[in-house]
């Protein structure tokens, strides 16, 4: 063999070694790899809309959070709290994605058109929207039927109210609010047809200083009651201070106020996002919408009762919660009327999801106008 030929040899394999080692070194497509069940983590992010610690309903979605981790040792989470309803929640969500977080969070209702908007950015990430009702290719959406809860909790509360004033705080207007404040009210009223419902809206979800203003106010006007959808414990504490009654909401807060907490809806997050997580891995997670009641493993149940409440009525309220799980009764089935007398459901007829989702109109006995969500 000649030097010439085998020059052009060497060069020959020089070049195809060079083309070796440096297709070993092309980064891959900077994408969010679907995860399996061979996958050594999964990294799911969290965004709350309040603080961990407000003991209500960030809390319960963090509890959520942290079951999550306990029954799924190949999950990895983080979280970002106090992340308004603005244009900033969609810079954290764009931030979370490109993070390289395969499944992503959002646990308020404010953050719909934001979440939407990141979602279709990042197609290889799954999200998740509590509240909403929008949806896309890679955005789904959960909430429970808290409403359920909160007729079984409006029953005690129309059951002990003295006064037949109960005061309950509220937030915004949105359909979630709007639900559970009829629904509350619907199950007081089956117990005492006298009841009015009185709101007093705080506009923020958490803002301790502002409801225990807004609580003094409807205990100044008769009140002997509250409730509320905000995120604190802090009306239950003036309700204690104040020497009224309390009804909580999302978590326990019995521990907060033990001499004016009768009982409280709570909400168990946790099956549900490894109910999530378990699909995304298998390949067979959906952009689906998600209610899930009484009945579903207990996402929404209602708390123990205080020992105010008298064992016979207790028993009352729980006969109601078996009917309700086993579809015998819909908190939400008419005769219903709004406010100004006008029929919304009809007698026999019970409310679809759809108008459940978009409620915007008080019942009957419900004192207060709606704001602009």
């Amino acid at each position: 063999m000649n030097f010439k030929r085998r020059g052009t040899i060497l060069i020959t394999l020089l070049v195809s070694l060079l083309l070796v080692i440096s297709g070993c070194g092309t980064k891959a497509p900077a994408t969010t790899p679907t995860p399996t069940a061979s996958t050594e983590k999964i990294k799911v992010a969290f965004v709350y809309v309040g603080p961990v610690g407000d003991f209500g309903y960030t809390y319960a979605q963090d509890q959520g959070r942290k079951f999550l981790e306990a029954n799924m040792k190949n999950v990895e989470t983080t979280f970002v709290e106090n992340v308004p309803e603005t244009a900033d929640a969609e810079r954290v969500f764009t931030d979370l994605a490109q993070k390289g977080n395969n499944i992503v969070i959002g646990t308020s209702y404010g953050y719909m058109d934001y979440m939407v908007n990141v979602s279709k950015k990042f197609p290889n990430v799954v999200f998740e929207h509590c509240s909403g009702y929008k949806t896309t290719d890679n955005l789904g959406t959960y909430f429970n039927r808290d409403y359920q809860a909160r007729y079984l909790t409006g029953m005690v509360a129309g059951k002990y109210t003295k006064t037949n004033v109960i005061g309950f705080l509220a937030p915004f207007g949105t359909p979630e609010v709007i639900r559970n404040i009829d629904a509350f009210t619907l199950g007081a009223q089956s117990i005492n047809p006298k009841v009015e419902v009185k709101v007093v809206w705080t506009n923020s979800w958490n803002d301790p200083a502002t409801e225990k203003t807004a609580a003094n106010s409807l205990i100044d006007a008769g009140a002997d009651m509250l409730a509320m959808h905000v995120d604190s414990p802090t009306f239950a504490q003036t309700a204690q201070d104040r020497g009224v009654l309390a009804i909580g909401h999302d978590s326990d807060m019995t521990k907060f106020a033990p001499n004016s907490i009768l009982v409280g809806d709570v909400s168990n997050w946790g099956p549900y996002f490894v109910d999530v997580v378990k699909q995304v891995m298998n390949k067979t997670w959906k952009p689906v919408q998600y209610f899930g009641g009484i009945k579903d493993g207990g996402i929404i149940d209602i708390t123990p009762f205080s020992a105010k409440v008298d064992k016979d009525f207790q028993a009352v309220v729980l006969a109601k919660k078996q009917d309700i799980m086993s579809g015998k009764f819909d908190p939400f089935t008419g005769p219903i009327s709004d406010q100004a007398g006008t029929v919304k459901i009809k007698a026999g007829d019970k409310a679809a999801d759809d108008v459940l989702l978009s409620i915007n109109w008080f019942v009957k006995g419900v004192t207060g106008s709606i704001p602009k969500s």
